[in-house]
């Protein structure tokens, strides 16, 4: 490889970025950064009815989230501009091209509305014909086709261009993933829309155009554009231009039920900007979704982007559908947060301002509090920073209510026992008690009432914290707010005990 390799991810402005378009840019900066070549993002906004506002700026936002950056976009043009296609299509860079394809009679106008194409479609359905596109100006020369078009125009008619299609050329190309592969002519559906009535052209002419003129070496994308290539090509070939080389990704099913992963599907949470609003971490999410239809060398399966570009090689892009499991991405962030916790930590006491537990200025001033709360509460079983949320809020924020059957381990003759020698050596304890002082306490109390187990830790956990299991007690109680302990116990005897 040379660096010569231009790779272009473009997006369409149309909604926030998909696991399956941030795997097509990941892959897309690799194989660029791999081989010192260069990555483009351009924007393919022509459909402007589906564009959404801060479409753009979502996509971007999202990718440098994630660690990508780029060489050439529409805030950081280069000589290939403009590098969105609204714009591209305002200068007459398309429209130059549509001539040329009508001038060669390589293109043509068609005029049949929509109302003809239905009832074509019908009568190729009933006639269980494969649909595809009829052709009206069979057998009719030069000078009567146009005769034709002027008739129409006539009528107030506004055309569409369609490309010619060479229904016995067969295309072919040796897929960087899937290997040889060879589409017919006769297998496209006919002539195909390069050129819409509104002057718009279609994604699959515009992205030729786009492609040749920015000097695109290699298109790297998923599965579903395979059905797309021929169309490219023959615009390739109709134009006299050379043909990047193709590449397709393998399909992202759902891991439960096999299907292709779909936006439709609920079940899945399938935006980037999702898992960044529930806590995951960048290099988390480029972590998996970079093991999304590629495999590494070795068992290992924990690689930052990075390594991931070191060790790139898109001969072990896989052919088989990738498998997006939410299981392996929840332990893959957990590893990440477990690497370096003091980087999440600002992230995690955020959460707890964001759940109203803290204010911002209280998060200042009890940091360090707030810290060992976090680790206490067991921050390394987490699989995302909002997970914390529950996870500290009783017994550090709020109380739950006692059960049934807390009361009745704390109201039965060992509970009585267990509490009454408890509290006692509780309130004797100074505010600077450790861990392990806190365990000799109830290891004594433990040898003196000769009680053990649940019916010795369930009332002195029930008295304290309102729970009967969670973190370590002893660990618990040392950044517990003593004063406050004191108070729950006291309002827990006056209750129930007394």
């Amino acid at each position: 490889m040379t660096n010569d390799i231009r790779v272009r991810y473009a997006p369409s402005p149309t909604g926030h970025l998909h696991i399956g378009n941030a795997r097509t840019a990941i892959f897309n900066w690799l194989f660029a950064r791999h081989y010192n070549g260069q990555f483009i993002i351009r924007i393919e906004d022509t459909d402007a009815a589906r564009n959404i506002a801060d479409g753009e700026k979502s996509q971007l936002d999202n990718l440098a989230w994630l660690g990508l950056d780029w060489d050439e976009s529409p805030e950081k043009p280069g000589e290939y501009g403009p590098y969105r296609q609204s714009e591209r299509n305002e200068q007459g860079i398309y429209q130059e091209f549509i001539d040329e394809l009508l001038a060669k009679g390589l293109a043509y106008k068609s005029y049949k509305t929509s109302e003809q194409l239905a009832q074509e479609r019908a009568a190729q359905q009933a006639a269980k014909q494969a649909p595809h596109y009829v052709y009206e100006y069979k057998g009719l020369s030069d000078e009567a086709r146009e005769a034709k078009y002027a008739e129409f125009e006539s009528q107030g008619l506004k055309p569409v261009i369609r490309f010619r299609v060479p229904e016995d050329k067969i295309y072919a190309w040796d897929d960087i993933v899937k290997g040889h592969i060879e589409i017919g002519g006769k297998e496209i559906g006919g002539d195909w829309v390069i050129q819409k009535a509104d002057g718009m052209p279609t994604y699959n002419f515009a992205v030729v155009v786009d492609d040749h003129l920015m000097a695109i070496s290699h298109v790297l994308r998923g599965d579903d554009h395979v059905s797309n290539t021929p169309k490219q090509m023959m615009i390739f070939e109709a134009l006299g231009w050379d043909i990047p080389k193709f590449g397709h990704m393998a399909l992202i099913i759902n891991g439960e039920t096999g299907k292709k992963l779909s936006k439709r599907d609920e079940n899945v949470l399938q935006f980037v900007e999702q898992y960044k609003e529930l806590g995951y971490q960048p290099q988390a999410m480029v972590n998996f979704i970079g093991l999304l239809g590629w495999s590494p060398k070795g068992e290992d399966e924990i690689f930052s982007l990075e390594e991931f570009k070191q060790m790139f090689d898109e001969t072990r892009l896989s052919k088989a559908n990738a498998k997006f499991d939410q299981k392996k991405l929840e332990w893959i962030n957990n590893q990440w947060m477990r690497r370096d916790l003091n980087r999440v930590m600002p992230q995690l006491i955020q959460e707890l301002v964001d759940a109203g537990f803290v204010s911002e200025a209280e998060a200042q001033e009890k940091h360090d509090w707030l810290t060992e709360v976090i680790k206490v509460a067991g921050v390394e079983g987490i699989s995302y920073t909002q997970e914390i949320v529950e996870l500290v809020r009783q017994p550090f924020f709020a109380l739950g209510e006692l059960t049934e059957e807390m009361l009745d381990y704390l109201t039965s003759d060992d509970g009585r026992k267990v509490f009454a020698a408890w509290e006692k050596a509780y309130t004797a304890l100074p505010e600077t008690a450790t861990a392990d002082d806190y365990m000799n306490t109830i290891r004594a109390i433990q040898n003196d009432l000769e009680i053990k187990g649940r019916n010795l830790w369930n009332p002195i956990r029930i008295v304290t914290t309102h729970e009967v299991q969670g973190p370590n007690l002893p660990e618990m109680l040392v950044v517990l707010d003593k004063a406050t302990v004191l108070q729950t116990m006291a309002d827990v005897k006056t209750k129930y005990l007394n």
